[in-house]
């Protein structure tokens, strides 16, 4: 199972807010039952810091977090947020599971529609057997689907978000990171872009973790933080790349029974070019279970939803003379476009040789 290191995740339970009109009730129960659970759960940081019980470890990276919370709360204009200012220590690995689907001769997501949230690429759920329960009715029905736990989450500032358990596994520039992420989701959200969100929040992540670093000495990290990110970088242009080439087949001329033939070899070159990309980073094994799992379209398609648009946004980031607040003013000017002119935007943009560069 493929570790979502951040993910958005908002959970439908903002449908039985508005209207119950047409929703799959059961699947909606298990998503407030689940949200409910976490907010019985929480527990106010600044008590758990001055109690004796807490161990020191755990106090001093909540300490941390809350000091890389007010800093991105600053640059990011959100002063008046009560966010992250609670703990709930969840006692699993993540806190929920992700169903994605694709058909099985498509790169095109198969998508879900909530009320407030719109349309997303993902169906979540607390429960993981009531994942893989959904995933295999989706099989049933001819789809690849794969699915994803998820360590982090967003409710877009609907509901005050903890700091899970989860976010405490990670090291320091890890740590911030993937609370830059998550607070850029309540900065700017379009309802029916799964890829404009995330790329746009993988983006603000890049450029106050660089702005984060300087402020708090922590150069020494950063080399082997960035080792990291380099090596996922090329993992996942490894990803767009057989993403593309079976993007090129399925929209070919040949017949669907020469797809699937097709298919296979492609996934078995994947494996081939895997091996060569653990070569290169040293026998690196960190993704040997993402590859043991099938490489179906669905899996694939995780990957890309992350970095599609994020290169467009960080020339945008340089276009906007690498200030932070037009930079968001110009990303939200884009949402006001239709999908595909934003997107055209972006990919412009990465393709027009306006680089973002940390000075």
């Amino acid at each position: 199972m493929w570790k979502h290191n951040k993910h958005l995740a908002l959970f439908p339970l903002l449908c039985l807010l508005s209207t119950l009109s047409g929703c799959d009730l059961p699947y909606y129960w298990q998503a407030a039952h689940g949200q409910w659970d976490l907010i019985q759960r929480k527990q106010p940081i600044d008590q758990l810091l001055s109690s004796t019980h807490t161990p020191d470890a755990t106090k001093e990276q909540l300490q941390y977090l809350l000091q890389a919370r007010q800093f991105a709360l600053q640059q990011l204009a959100l002063e008046h947020n009560d966010s992250y200012l609670e703990y709930v220590d969840l006692q699993r690995e993540y806190v929920s599971w992700n169903v994605f689907a694709t058909p099985e001769l498509s790169m095109q997501n198969h998508t879900w529609c909530y009320p407030i949230a719109g349309c997303v690429s993902y169906r979540g759920y607390f429960d993981e057997q009531d994942a893989q329960r959904y995933a295999e009715k989706m099989e049933q029905q001819g789809f690849d689907t794969y699915i994803g736990g998820v360590g982090a989450y967003s409710t877009l500032g609907w509901f005050d978000d903890p700091v899970l358990s989860t976010f405490l596994q990670r090291g320091k520039l890890a740590l911030a990171a993937l609370l830059f992420h998550e607070l850029a989701h309540q900065v700017l959200y379009v309802q029916d872009d799964t890829v404009f969100n995330e790329s746009f929040a993988t983006s603000v992540e890049t450029i106050l973790l660089s702005q984060w670093i300087k402020q708090q000495g922590l150069q020494a990290a950063w080399p082997a933080y960035e080792q990291a990110h380099q090596r996922h970088q090329a993992f996942t242009h490894l990803i767009l790349q057989h993403k593309a080439r079976r993007d090129a087949l399925y929209q070919s001329e040949i017949s669907d029974q020469q797809k699937r033939i097709e298919k296979q070899k492609l996934i078995e070159a994947m494996r081939q070019d895997y091996t060569a990309f653990k070569q290169e980073w040293n026998d690196f094994k960190g993704y040997d279970d993402w590859f043991s799992a099938g490489l179906n379209n669905a899996q694939l398609s995780t990957v890309a939803t992350y970095h599609q648009l994020t290169p467009g946004f960080l020339a945008l980031y340089g276009e906007s003379d690498q200030n932070i607040a037009t930079f968001i003013a110009e990303s939200r000017a884009l949402a006001e476009r239709s999908k595909q002119q934003r997107h055209d935007r972006l990919n412009h943009l990465a393709s027009a040789n306006i680089v973002y560069t940390d000075n």
